[in-house]
């Protein structure tokens, strides 16, 4: 991930619109203090991380730029100390700017955000913020009005597929266009989990295709889900329980990704909407009990049962 981490903003494989108009802010030397949010593996470090040194070489950059991540000590203390100190001090060469960026900021407290608005407004002469968050709404509304907002959507396919086919090629792994297509609907538009996902199954598996992407990250494959459905359907609560469970067991599935599946299979099938209507309310409660903690054992129960009662009231085979 940090090897291929784009150097440029030419680099950046997506959102155009914003980096046509932050290069417009940078070539005019009207930086205003930035706001980057959205999903996680979107490009707003590596964004942020360009411009910075399109503005500075390689000698100033430490000295002109204070990046601090979730990983710091972020609280009301570090912004009157360390942040304050870095903003009250000038450059040799007034028209230049320093740069802070401040990452994951949505794990900032609201103390240590209220306390930000006072050092941003005060220091603006000699000093830009970048904000980066995941969640908007973490961001106090006082410090969003200071800032210009950017939304960094999810990738697409037509973005991630060039980059990805370049690093494949850059480090001569086999890969199918099955695992491709695997790799892409995994990552779900983040193109830090598509790479990670891809260097640990070519570290394991001599040749990347779409069963060992699968079993790499233990996630369901398509045809095990047709086949979870088809049980559901067809077959009695007990030969049901058993052989999804066998199938858990077997491949190391978890029932949280085999419920996720099986809402987007329901998606495509032609099925009467009132039921639909009951199969999605039942599935929403058993993924609720999982995610605070209920035994899977007694969910996957929970969801057999949902498909037997439907059985039952509707007289119906698939």
């Amino acid at each position: 991930v940090e090897k291929y981490r784009p150097e440029t903003l030419d680099d950046l494989i997506s959102h155009k619109e914003i980096i046509s108009t932050i290069s417009k802010f940078v070539s005019d030397n009207r930086l205003p203090h930035l706001l980057f949010y959205g999903p996680p593996g979107t490009g707003k470090t590596s964004t942020i991380l360009a411009i910075a040194k399109q503005l500075y070489n390689l000698q100033e950059f430490s000295s002109m730029v204070l990046e601090l991540n979730a990983s710091d000590d972020r609280g009301i203390g570090i912004v009157r100390g360390q942040i304050l100190t870095f903003a009250s001090t000038r450059t040799i060469f007034k028209s230049r700017f320093k740069l802070i960026v401040l990452d994951e900021a949505d794990a900032m407290t609201n103390d240590a955000q209220n306390a930000l608005r006072r050092v941003m407004e005060k220091f603006t002469e000699n000093v830009r913020f970048c904000i980066i968050c995941n969640y908007l709404s973490k961001i106090i509304p006082a410090l969003q009005s200071r800032c210009t907002k950017f939304r960094f959507a999810p990738l697409n396919d037509e973005q991630i597929l060039p980059r990805l086919d370049n690093i494949i090629y850059s480090e001569r792994i086999s890969v199918s266009e099955e695992a491709k297509s695997t790799l892409i609907a995994l990552g779900k538009g983040d193109m830090r989990k598509i790479l990670n996902i891809l260097q640990s199954t070519s570290m394991a598996f001599q040749d990347v295709n779409e069963d060992s992407v699968y079993a790499c990250v233990g996630y369901p494959p398509k045809n095990d889900i047709k086949l979870v459905v088809k049980w559901l359907l067809n077959e009695s609560f007990t030969p049901c329980y058993n052989n999804i469970m066998q199938l858990k067991i077997t491949r190391g599935l978890a029932l949280e990704d085999i419920l996720t599946d099986i809402n987007f299979f329901f998606h495509k099938v032609d099925l009467p909407n009132h039921i639909k209507v009951v199969i999605y309310e039942k599935l929403a409660e058993i993924e609720y009990c999982l995610s605070i903690g209920s035994h899977e054992k007694l969910q996957l129960a929970a969801m057999i049962s949902i498909f037997q009662i439907i059985r039952s009231s509707s007289n119906f085979d698939c």
